[in-house]
């Protein structure tokens, strides 16, 4: 090679070191320039019916390290049924997080129409290093803001309680990622198993890892994920059936029957969710409950939940993992009583489903128009619970069906965009 050659060469390697280390001091100093590497947890009470809501503050938590994004603080990857959004004193937006919640969905069903109720919601926010103003809004299926609420946070306000600092759950790191800075946190955490159950409980963990990593793209992506087992045991095992009159004691007080749907399976308690998890690397929480019982659910950047003793244990996992990491919305629909939860003259913000409204930017880019043998990615009316005007991408999917092994194009779509957001 010849000097000119060289110093060519050399000129580009230098070149291209200093770039990625200016990039990675940018990607560094983004964060660091607004906060510290500490949690604050917001919990909040969301209460009302449908014609009124409201959203009360209720406390505030701190716990070491920071685990959610460094990057693309103050921007979206989707919309969500509502947002927390938090900014300087000068008004500049340096975080935002979308979310979804039990409270909206139960002002679907026709109890809210007469009855007021109360459900608790806990955010998770970097710890601002100077005083905060935090907004937080919840919509509804037209897309429109129907409460919010704006509180000011003192960094140094001494009645901001520390947790997670002692008495840490146990927990076992069930896989390690490639850059813990650059990484998805998940948090298996146990309901209805006993302390001697434990052992069970590592091992239905073990079990759901691998089948949600048995799913592209988290199988490519795998490397950027850090999964931990939180060991929190309760005195009964199983969980709460109230349709049979059967009450458990466990640690998270899960319930089947919620909304009086019998196979909806979920915990109203969040505050005692997050005080179990105080201090454990975390941002995304699958609860695995001890039961042979049909059922599950998931609530974006909320909780995943479901059943480990029933055979349709995996697909429901990565199903529910699904609504709750990548906000993927239900593909099948309802032959005898479709549930009107999307006006069809109003787009979903869920990008696995369209109503034609505004169909720009999700997955016309993909669109084959060839539907022999159900293998094209085109437009299949039938989706989002109802059977005419709403519509999927492909004719099957873990979003459509538990038999489908896998995501359809669109939803593998939507997730590899979700894990480039957080870890690039």
């Amino acid at each position: 090679m010849n000097n000119l050659i060289f110093r060519r060469y050399l000129t580009l390697f230098v070149t291209g070191f200093l770039l990625f280390g200016m990039a990675q001091r940018s990607w560094a100093q983004g964060f660091s320039t607004y906060f510290e590497d500490r949690t604050l947890r917001l919990d909040y009470i969301f209460s009302g019916n449908r014609s009124q809501q409201m959203i009360a503050f209720d406390q505030a938590s701190t716990s070491p390290k920071w685990y959610g994004k460094r990057q693309h603080l103050a921007e979206l990857p989707m919309e969500g049924n509502g947002q927390i959004t938090v900014r300087t004193k000068d008004g500049t937006a340096i975080y935002r997080n979308s979310f979804s919640t039990l409270f909206q969905e139960w002002l679907t069903y026709d109890a809210s129409i007469n009855s007021t109720q109360a459900f608790e919601n806990v955010f998770l926010v970097p710890f601002p290093k100077d005083t905060v103003s935090v907004t937080v809004d919840i919509r509804n299926n037209r897309r429109e803001v129907t409460a919010t609420l704006t509180h000011t946070i003192v960094p140094s306000d001494i009645l901001i309680r520390h947790i997670g600092e002692k008495g840490i759950s146990p927990y076992d790191t069930l896989q390690a990622p490639a850059d813990t800075s650059r990484c998805i946190n998940i948090a298996f955490i146990a309901e209805g198993y006993t302390q001697e159950e434990m052992p069970l409980f590592l091992s239905d963990a073990y079990t759901a890892t691998e089948a949600i990593f048995a799913h592209e793209p988290f199988k490519q992506y795998r490397e950027r994920f850090n999964i931990v087992a939180v060991k929190t045991p309760s005195l009964e095992t199983g969980t709460s059936e109230p349709g049979n009159g059967i009450w458990k004691q466990t640690a998270l007080m899960s319930q089947f029957d919620t909304f009086y749907s019998q196979r909806y399976l979920t915990t109203l308690h969040l505050k005692r969710l997050h005080d179990l998890l105080a201090g454990i690397p975390y941002e995304h929480i699958i609860v695995l409950v001890n039961t042979q019982h049909y059922g599950g659910g998931g609530i974006l950047n909320s909780y995943n939940l479901a059943m480990t003793r029933h055979p349709l244990f995996k697909p429901v996992v990565v199903h529910e993992f699904g609504h709750s990491f990548a906000g993927l919305a239900d593909e099948y629909a309802y032959d005898s009583e479709p549930i009107p939860m999307y006006p069809l003259d109003v787009e979903p913000w869920e990008p696995n489903i369209t109503t034609l409204a505004n169909f720009h930017g999700k997955w016309e880019n993909m669109i084959d128009n060839n539907k022999q043998n159900g293998n094209g990615v085109s437009l299949y009316e039938g989706a989002g619970y109802s059977l005419k005007g709403i519509y999927r991408g492909a004719e099957d999917c873990r979003m459509r069906t538990n038999s489908n092994p896998e995501f359809c194009p669109v939803c593998r779509q939507a997730i590899s965009k979700l894990i480039e957001f957080y870890t690039e």
